[in-house]
């Protein structure tokens, strides 16, 4: 069976097993099981939200018998107070939490998947957010584009001081997160799903002439300055750059290159 295959007949066997246990009112399925099935594949995991009926949600955290008796787990881990990261014994992984439908008011996600509901349990508003979705995307270059410059000075001057990790963060991960906030202003955005949560998701899909130049943005832990000089390039294409702040920057990435 393919993974695929796999991955929803997993989660439809959680909602029998939850219709079996009582107590849940509905499963919503997230991400690539939710309703973007169209990017599922062999790669994607199980993200689901399980909604049950109040004063129930402590008996669903602290005890995973409704997931043991649908497949038997390998690894289980409480990364938060409602929810659970999970490896079942056949490979399948999985990130989930447990809500009531209060708690669904204040919750941020993305609109879920019904996979099951209880019988007679007829809200299915509760499957799309009630609270708009983060901000990720800058209106002007002007300000994300002067942060991620800033960004290259600070992270080039950590890195002549040994402190390659941080240099890293700064350079690599910062600064191109700046620029990926406004590409949608550079050219234009391929719809392949965009995550409201995470900007960079499928973005070399996305922003597939941006994503030609990633590899040069992102050259790794022991070429940070080759990266802040490609980075200050490509700044220099897009935006006028302040010409003193450019020139430092230069100037300290060339040194460190050995």
């Amino acid at each position: 069976m393919l993974k695929t295959e796999l991955l929803l007949q997993r989660l439809n066997a959680i909602g029998d097993v939850l219709e079996q246990k009582g107590d849940a009112l509905m499963l919503l399925g997230l991400g690539s099981v939710g309703i973007e099935l169209g990017r599922l594949d062999e790669y994607s995991d199980l993200d689901f939200f399980v909604i049950v009926k109040p004063g129930a949600k402590n008996r669903f955290i602290d005890q995973l018998d409704w997931l043991e008796d649908t497949y038997p787990l390998a690894y289980a881990f409480k990364n938060s107070d409602v929810g659970c990261k999970i490896l079942f014994e056949d490979g399948i992984y999985g990130e989930y939490a447990i809500f009531d439908e209060a708690d669904m008011d204040a919750a941020g996600y993305s609109e879920g998947r019904i996979v099951w509901k209880a019988p007679g349990y007829n809200n299915d508003s509760i499957a799309k957010p009630k609270i708009g979705y983060p901000k990720l995307k800058g209106a002007s270059l002007a300000f994300p584009l002067n942060e991620a410059l800033t960004n290259l000075y600070v992270g080039l001057g950590r890195y002549a001081r040994g402190e390659k990790l941080t240099a890293t963060k700064f350079v690599q991960g910062y600064a191109v997160d700046s620029i990926i906030s406004v590409v949608h202003l550079l050219e234009p955005e391929v719809d392949y799903y965009p995550d409201p949560f995470g900007n960079d998701r499928r973005v070399e899909k996305r922003f597939p002439r941006l994503a030609e130049r990633l590899g040069q943005m992102v050259q790794g832990y022991d070429k940070v300055p080759q990266s802040a000089i490609y980075i200050l390039d490509y700044l220099e294409e897009i935006f006028p750059v302040n010409e003193r702040m450019s020139a430092e920057i230069r100037k300290l990435a060339n040194s460190l290159i050995k």
